[in-house]
């Protein structure tokens, strides 16, 4: 879709439909609202008093101006309340927008930017919102489908600023949202497409495609050879059940700048889990193709550091491989030996990810990082713990690193909740035979296997962000979901890394 950005009033544009707000309870709309109410001879305040539009979340009502305005429709979307109005509103206010523009079919369409003047949102800050929720909103999975769509996405999308001296801050917001907008798109497409499209073979041509577009990305793909060498016995153990070969993916963004901050992100990318041995049920098995949220987040993250080009020395690790059952498996008893010299006893083969992660984690030590952060669909404890597509797990060894993590996700609007890392969840998996084990059974089994992973991240702050209730949305679009979510992957995480660093980028 073709993004542009106008100075103008909203009334004068010769489009196939204008979209304006309304917050809720609001009996007289104002600014640009009032001016195409002014201008339609008080259409909207009609429609008010009439009780057909009430500014209430979701909310979306079509008017024609027979020619009143230059616009063949308008579109009256609400914004909710104003005492609760957020960046959240203003995305799905446009989410809500971009969907009823496809509904009508038409082909281009203007929006002010909601969220600015009395939303108190800076015009940079607002932009980027409606464009992230515009993108988001019309996203669509169709890459095997062979029968199009009944209705095809606009192809225009214009942000109108009615102040010319101002158009510069809509234009750097809307071109920073519309990157990380697409970013997260790139996510919900690999966990949406089919593991067979999506091994581990495919991530690591995707991650040398990506490097490939920037002059100051690099990337490493590491074979099984080289995790041996390396002696990452866990991350192999899990990948030696499978006939697909694994791949340690390694992107880093500015690796020549010695004097900028390191910090890494590290992604689960398990392309296919079956449990392995302790082989998952059948029912919804196809949705373990998305067990690689995580790197999927990392991947797509990376993407858009690349084109925001941020002065930070960012580093991607994506550790993928499938988890199968076969003669070759790890066995639930076997003991691995991970990158740092802890060994692992296998207490089940279905707590598979905290394993590759475990050498992941290990591994970003070599760069000396001023922060790490890893984004997993880990644990069905976490769903139990926060709910289905309500927030994600964060857990982390230092407070300022936590406390960067949640201011980013309140701007991101991608929701984490702090969680305890108590060291009673080191008895829960103590082993018999090894350093520990890797499971500590289904008690407080979002916190043991944070503590897991917390035994690899040695020598600097680290956070785990656990994801499994987030990267993919069961539940069809409803009055009560984000207009911007449809079913299947979600993009969960791209944009809470992306805001993360760059506030980090911006602030140091």
């Amino acid at each position: 879709m073709d993004i542009r950005i106008v100075a103008d009033g909203i009334q004068n544009r010769e489009d196939e439909l204008i979209v304006v707000n309304l917050f809720e309870d609001v009996q007289t709309p104002g600014g640009a609202t009032g001016a195409v109410d002014q201008a339609l001879n008080g259409a909207i305040r009609e429609a008010i008093a009439a009780g057909d539009l009430r500014g209430k979340k979701g909310e979306v009502l079509v008017l024609y101006p027979r020619g009143a305005i230059p616009a063949d429709r308008v579109a009256v979307v609400g914004l909710g309340p104003q005492e609760s109005f957020s960046l959240q509103a203003v995305r799905e206010a446009a989410a809500t927008a971009a969907r009823k523009a496809r509904e009508l079919g038409v082909r281009s369409f203007s929006s002010i930017v909601h969220g600015a003047g009395a939303g108190g949102f800076a015009l940079d800050v607002a932009s980027q919102a409606v464009v992230e929720g515009t993108i988001l909103g019309l996203y669509r999975y169709l890459e095997l489908k062979n029968k199009p769509p009944d209705r095809l996405d606009p192809e225009t999308f214009t942000l109108v600023q009615f102040d010319p001296d101002k158009v510069a801050e809509v234009e750097a917001g809307a071109l920073a949202g519309e990157i990380v907008a697409e970013a997260a798109c790139l996510a919900r497409d690999l966990v949406n497409r089919p593991s067979n499209y999506a091994t581990p073979t495919d991530l690591a041509e995707l991650a040398m495609e990506i490097a490939g577009e920037f002059d100051e990305m690099r990337c490493q793909i590491l074979s099984e050879e080289d995790a041996d060498e390396l002696e990452m016995g866990a991350f192999l153990g899990v990948a030696q059940g499978s006939d697909e070969p694994a791949a340690f993916i390694v992107l880093e963004h500015k690796p020549e700048r010695p004097d900028l901050d390191t910090v890494v992100i590290v992604g689960k990318g398990i392309t296919f889990d079956t449990g392995g041995i302790s082989l998952k049920p059948s029912e919804k098995m196809d949705r373990m193709r998305g067990d690689m949220g995580g790197g999927a987040a990392v991947l797509a993250a990376m993407y858009a550091v690349g084109q925001l080009d941020l002065s930070l020395h960012v580093v991607g690790l994506v550790p993928a491989t499938e988890n199968m059952p076969s003669g070759q498996a790890y066995k639930p008893g076997d003991v691995l030996e991970a990158m740092n010299g802890k060994t692992i006893e296998v207490i089940s083969t279905d707590a598979e990810g905290r394993l590759i992660l475990a050498d992941a984690l290990a591994y970003a030590a070599q760069f000396k990082p001023r922060a790490v952060v890893d984004l997993a669909t880990l644990t069905g404890a976490c769903v139990v713990a926060l709910g289905r597509g309500v927030a994600a797990g964060l857990f982390g060894t230092d407070e300022e690193l936590s406390s960067r993590l949640q201011s980013a996700s309140e701007a991101s609007g991608e929701r984490v909740w702090p969680m305890p890392l108590y060291d009673d969840y080191l008895d829960k998996i103590e082993s018999l035979t090894a350093d520990l084990s890797n499971s500590g059974g289904r008690d407080g089994g979002v916190g043991t296997s944070a503590m897991f992973l917390k035994q690899f991240a040695d020598g600097y702050p680290w956070a785990h962000v656990d994801i499994a209730g987030m990267a993919f949305e069961e539940r069809p679009g409803g009055p009560k979901r984000p207009p911007y979510l449809q079913k299947g992957g979600t993009g969960f995480g791209v944009r809470l890394l992306v805001q993360f660093l760059r506030d980090w980028a911006a602030e140091g």
